[in-house]
């Protein structure tokens, strides 16, 4: 019944993901409309800066999110630590735990220098668009920001269901 209830959840939650990749697209799509106007109105400079930005944008946030989930990772491990947990294992779940809290700190600095950013584009882009088509972009970067979070959720709660289920199994003689 366990299994069923795992596998009914998974089974929900890929289909889910499959909506998110649809939108995903139907994001991109409305990027690269996005870039041609933005490649038409600007200067060449102006236009590298605003393509930076939108790749620098991805990379950091999946590098944020990477980070905070393998930290959780840690931590639950820690939390299930007791008196049986030898030394060396302690020892190294600690040593993630500083790395990833350190790698996690510096990932946050280049989210702020990312967000100074977007607004020194968003500036650029104000000289250019209209006021319409500027609320466009800043709901396009709002919409590819939630879209990557909701991505980067998914893809870690399929993971523990199938790590989950997996285990169920291995448990059953």
């Amino acid at each position: 019944e366990l299994m069923a209830s795992l596998q009914s959840r998974l089974q929900a939650l890929w289909e889910e993901q499959e909506l998110v990749l649809l939108e995903v697209r139907e994001c991109a799509r409305w990027g690269e409309e996005l870039e041609v106007l933005v490649r038409d109105l600007c200067k060449p400079n102006e236009f590298e800066r605003y393509m930076m930005f939108i790749g620098d944008l991805e990379k950091v946030l999946s590098l944020l999110l990477c980070l905070s989930s393998r930290l959780a990772r840690v931590q639950n491990a820690m939390s299930r630590m007791d008196g049986t947990t030898g030394a060396e294992e302690k020892q190294s779940l600690n040593e993630r735990h500083q790395l990833l809290s350190r790698q996690r700190e510096d990932a946050k600095d280049l989210k702020e220098n990312l967000d100074r950013r977007e607004r020194v584009v968003s500036g650029i882009l104000a000289k250019y668009l209209t006021e319409e088509q500027l609320q466009d972009y800043q709901h396009f970067v709002q919409v590819k920001t939630s879209l990557l979070i909701e991505q980067k959720d998914l893809e870690e709660q399929i993971k523990f269901f199938e790590e989950q289920l997996e285990n169920l199994e291995q448990s059953i003689p």
